[in-house]
């Protein structure tokens, strides 16, 4: 999401500001137009988007925070942990891993047009939107037992509204180079699409005594979490693209498969990315010293892994917990306090 920051250098210009949106003070609360104003560094479109639907900008910006939380928790385990979405609100550049065309930059873009519909269709829902209303019941003729009710989350409003304000800075005409563009808006479109999938039929119960002889369903988006877990996947399995004439314009293709075009449902990139195992401002990398690792574990949050066989150091940690906890008619839960000492791993 580009918006929300004072004057970036120029090659940056296109570069994802997610982490500026997501370090507007809780106490600014976006309910009049001169307030757009304290919001610089957007494009003019976003800001008139701000301006015409105030409401929805206090949305984008709740759609910011989720960004960095949703992302540093998915990544908790891996070397490269979004750490870098983090960094102080008023640094004059982007980090290296998110400005380079890199396959976490594909990843956080993918997240971020996700997050922004996928916060917007739930606004909807909620009430806190004015201007949309519950999704539209599905045409299908339920089951025998079923029927269409409730309130669903509203996605077509959320991809409209949410591509309109995400994709703005990428179709602008100086916004970086053509190559850094055409792999955001893919990438965006990506996050997009896992979105569409994520919209699944859910039910509630009526009856006697909770016979569930009718279940009431709508159609609801999945929790962000498991959303953002598909789009790690796809980070994973990313694909290498480079930026070459195809006819008559550049386009984007495999680097090492030149027999298919690039698939609309996966991640792309143009710049492989370091180890991230050491420190390093030029390629972004804040390297895993003093990161926590698991002794035990066999997948990417290994010691071994984690701490690139620099080999890790352990410590104790004393942790105070409820237990032996009793239920009293009627009614309260009581519990004591129990000390434990527990041994973790932090990298060297």
């Amino acid at each position: 999401i580009k918006c929300i920051f004072t004057a970036l250098p120029e090659e940056s210009t296109e570069a994802l500001s997610v982490r500026a949106l997501s370090h507007t003070p809780s106490s600014l609360y976006v309910n009049q137009t001169q307030h757009c104003k304290m919001l610089p560094g957007m494009v003019s479109s976003q800001a008139q988007l701000c301006r015409s639907n105030l409401e929805l900008m206090q949305t984008i910006i709740q759609a910011a925070r989720e960004v960095k939380k949703t992302c540093q928790k998915t990544f908790g385990d891996m070397r490269w942990n979004c750490s870098t979405i983090d960094i102080p609100p008023d640094a004059t550049k982007y980090p290296p891993d998110l400005d380079r065309g890199t396959r976490e930059s594909a990843f956080v873009y993918a997240l971020s047009a996700a997050t922004i519909s996928h916060t917007i269709a739930r606004a909807c829902t909620t009430g806190d939107l004015r201007l949309c209303s519950c999704g539209p019941i599905p045409a299908e003729i339920p089951q025998p037992g079923y029927r269409w009710g409730g309130c669903a989350d509203n996605l077509h409003y959320g991809l409209i509204m949410g591509s309109k304000f995400n994709d703005a800075p990428m179709k602008m005409k100086r916004s970086g180079s053509h190559a850094n563009k055409l792999m955001h808006l893919h990438n965006s479109e990506v996050g997009r699409q896992v979105l569409k999938e994520a919209l699944v039929k859910k039910c509630k119960c009526h009856g006697v005594s909770g016979s569930c002889s009718i279940r009431t369903c709508w159609r609801g988006l999945q929790d962000l979490r498991e959303i953002a877990m598909d789009l790690k996947t796809k980070y994973l399995s990313a694909t290498k693209v480079v930026h070459r004439p195809m006819g008559t314009r550049k386009q984007l293709v495999p680097k090492d498969i030149d027999i298919r075009p690039v698939r609309e449902n996966e991640l792309v990139y143009l710049q492989s990315s370091p180890d991230f195992c050491s420190k390093n401002e030029k390629h972004g990398s804040v390297g895993t010293q003093d990161r926590q690792c698991n002794r035990t574990s066999l997948g990417s949050d290994s010691c071994d892994l984690m701490c690139c066989g620099r080999g890790y150091n352990p410590y104790t940690e004393k942790l105070v917990e409820r237990c032996n906890c009793k239920y009293h008619w009627c009614c309260y839960v009581t519990c004591k306090k129990c000390e434990r000492i527990v041994e973790r791993y932090v990298c060297k």
